[in-house]
C-alpha cells in the first residue's frame, strides 16, 4: 500500500511539473516601485498604483508606461503606502484607491477616489478613513472589489491581534460601503451601538486578496496567517473568521500554536489553509475563454513562495492546488483579468507581466 501511494505521489508530481512548466510571463513594463494594484480603464490601458504613491498608466498597445500623478497623502511606512486601485463599475471616470494615511500619531488604511479623464487624475478626496489607532507599519490590507451596488475593502489587524475580535475598530475586518464610502443600510452591525457600521465580516489577520464573483454572488478572500496558516475564506455577512482565537499557524519565535484551536464553534472555517505560508498578495476568480483551463478557478499571487497559486473548486470547496511560474522567482503582488480574458500580474521587483502559455 505504501509503495502504491509513493508511486502515485511521484506520478502526480511529474504530471504537475510538466503541466506547470508550460506557463510563462511576458514582461510588459519594468522599473516600477512595487506596483501594488492594477486596474483596466478602457482603450487598452491599465492604471497602476505604485507603493511610493505614484500612479502610472500602461498602454497595452505598445507597452509604454508613464507616471500620470501621485496620491497626495500617502504615508509610506513598512508595509503601508499606496495600496489598491480600481475603476468604479458604476462610473468609469471614478477611480478608487486604498492607502496608508497619517492621522495624528496613527497610520490608517483609507479609502479615497479621484476622477480620471483625458489621461489625468483630479478631484482627489477621501471617503472613509478607517480607525485602528495603530502607529505601526504592518497589516494594512487592502484590496477593493464590488458587487452590483456596493464596494468591499479589507483592513488588516495592524499587527495588533486583539483587533481581530474588536468590532469597535475597523482593523481585522472586511468592510462594505456605498460608492460614496458610507455604511450600507443592510450591513450586519448597523444597528449595534459601539460597532463600526461598515463592518461586513471580522476575525481577519491581514487579507490582501479580495474578489466578488458576480456569476455566483460570492465574496472570496485570502489572508496572511502567522508562521503557517494563510487562509482562503468564503465571506458571509456578519461572520467571524476567528483571528486570533483560531489559527492553523505557529508563533514566529517558536513551535507554539497560535490561538485556542484551529477551528471553533461559531467561527467560519477556511476553505483552504497553507502550511507553510505562501504569503498571499492578491486573489481573483477567473472567468474567461483565453485560458479555458483556468475558467472557474481561484488564482492567488504568492509573495514569499514566488508563484501563482491555482485552486480548483468543486462547489464551494477547494479540491486541488497547482503552482505555476515558480521559475520566475518573483514576489507576485496583484493579478487582474482583462476584458479580453488575458491575465496580467505585477511583482514586487517592479515588473508587470502578461500570463502566457498553459496549453
Amino acid at each position: 500500500m505504501k509503495h502504491w501511494v509513493y508511486l502515485a505521489a511521484i506520478s502526480l508530481m511529474v504530471s504537475f511539473t510538466a503541466h506547470a512548466s508550460n506557463w510563462n510571463g511576458e514582461v510588459l513594463a519594468e522599473g516600477l516601485n512595487v506596483p501594488w494594484g492594477l486596474s483596466y480603464v478602457g482603450n487598452n490601458r491599465v492604471l497602476v498604483s505604485e507603493k511610493d504613491g505614484t500612479v502610472g498608466l500602461l498602454n497595452l498597445n505598445n507597452n509604454s508606461y508613464s507616471a500620470i500623478g501621485s496620491h497626495p497623502n500617502v504615508r509610506v511606512s513598512g508595509q503601508g503606502g499606496l495600496l489598491d486601485i480600481t475603476q468604479s463599475p458604476f462610473d468609469h471616470q471614478q477611480i478608487y484607491f486604498t492607502y496608508a494615511k497619517q492621522v495624528g500619531k496613527a497610520i490608517e488604511t483609507t479609502l479615497s477616489t479621484a476622477k480620471f479623464t483625458q489621461g489625468q487624475l483630479s478631484e482627489w478626496r477621501d471617503l472613509l478613513t478607517t480607525h485602528s489607532g495603530s502607529d505601526g507599519g504592518r497589516h494594512f490590507g487592502s484590496r477593493i472589489t464590488f458587487d452590483n451596488q456596493s464596494l468591499y475593502f479589507s483592513v488588516g489587524d495592524r499587527g495588533e491581534r486583539s483587533n481581530g475580535q474588536n468590532l469597535a475598530t475597523h482593523a481585522g475586518t472586511i468592510l462594505r460601503v456605498t460608492p460614496a464610502g458610507q455604511a450600507v443600510a443592510d450591513n450586519p452591525f448597523v444597528a449595534d451601538g459601539g460597532v463600526k457600521p461598515e463592518i461586513w465580516s471580522y476575525g481577519h489577520r491581514n487579507p490582501q486578496g479580495l474578489f466578488f464573483d458576480k456569476a455566483k454572488n460570492q465574496l472570496w478572500s485570502i489572508e496572511h496567517g502567522p508562521r503557517g496558516g494563510d487562509e482562503i475564506n468564503l465571506i458571509e455577512k456578519g461572520a467571524n473568521y476567528g483571528w486570533p482565537l483560531t489559527s492553523h499557524g505557529k508563533e514566529y519565535w517558536g513551535p507554539i500554536k497560535v490561538g485556542e484551536a484551529q477551528e471553533k464553534e461559531g467561527i467560519n472555517a477556511p476553505k483552504k489553509v497553507y502550511v507553510p505560508s505562501i504569503a498571499p498578495g492578491s486573489l481573483i476568480l477567473y472567468r474567461g475563454d483565453t485560458h479555458p483551463q483556468l475558467n472557474g478557478k481561484l488564482l492567488a499571487g504568492a509573495l514569499k513562495l514566488t508563484h501563482i497559486n491555482i485552486l480548483t473548486l468543486q462547489g464551494n470547496e477547494v479540491v486541488s492546488e497547482q503552482r505555476i511560474l515558480e521559475q520566475l522567482g518573483e514576489r507576485i503582488r496583484d493579478i487582474e483579468t482583462l476584458p479580453n480574458g488575458e491575465i496580467i500580474f505585477s511583482t514586487d521587483s517592479g515588473k508587470i507581466y502578461r500570463l502566457t502559455g498553459g496549453q
